[in-house]
């Protein structure tokens, strides 16, 4: 992302009303332009194809394509714009398969304006959007359905030290790096070094991904 344009967003919501509330918020922005809407996935697809972005604002319940599997086809593109999920927690139980699809995060419908536009930012410099407290909410719902019980040691999370596989499982239950070099007792610029590690390890985009293979792999499980 260049600093020298605004960045470029595409507002998908299959609510006009929803839609054109985001589009003010966003449009209200200096460093921000809106490029597009679209009512649902598969509009989306078809409109991001000649229009160029950087963050895509993707509900998840929408007729014809819903956002987690337009989501997943955008991250197979290969070069392509980094999604925000919007989801409201009572109803959407999709929002941690749009994780595994590939969203750069995700936040409540009923999250502030200057969080939402915080969030953007964010994304668009590349970096992930995962606030604790709502990630230990979902994950705590919907983690365990990602597969059976998964075995005690898994063969991926071998690549880590002792100490990178202890801040993966803080990361995974929704720490933030603050709060995990509180924990460990290390410097927060300890913590960064130590998830980028893990993340070329991986061979993790980012934040997200790392919180879902927690859980994919037992480190993190969810209470039953």
């Amino acid at each position: 992302m260049t600093t020298d344009r605004p960045i470029r967003v595409i507002v998908v919501d299959d609510q006009p009303l929803v839609r054109a509330g985001f589009v003010m918020v966003l449009e209200a922005q200096a460093d921000i332009a809106v490029v597009g809407e679209a009512g649902d996935g598969a509009a989306a697809l078809e409109l991001l194809a000649p229009v160029p972005a950087d963050v895509v604002v993707m509900d998840i319940r929408m007729p014809v394509m819903d956002g987690v599997e337009a989501t997943k086809l955008l991250v197979e593109r290969g070069d392509a714009p980094k999604v925000l999920v919007l989801t409201t927690f009572d109803t959407d139980e999709d929002a941690f398969a749009a994780l595994q699809a590939g969203a750069s995060g995700f936040l409540l419908k009923n999250t502030p304006p200057e969080d939402f536009l915080s969030a953007v930012r964010v994304v668009a410099t590349g970096d992930s959007v995962v606030a604790p407290r709502v990630t230990r909410l979902l994950l705590d719902r919907f983690a365990g359905r990602l597969t059976p019980e998964p075995e005690p040691r898994d063969a991926r999370l071998d690549v880590l030290t002792d100490r990178e596989r202890g801040v993966l499982e803080l990361v995974g239950r929704g720490l933030s790096n603050t709060e995990i070099a509180d924990s460990l007792f290390i410097a927060e610029a300890t913590v960064k070094t130590h998830l980028s590690r893990i993340l070329a390890k991986l061979q993790l985009r980012d934040r997200v991904q790392a919180v879902v293979l927690a859980y994919e792999t037992g480190l993190v499980r969810t209470e039953r």
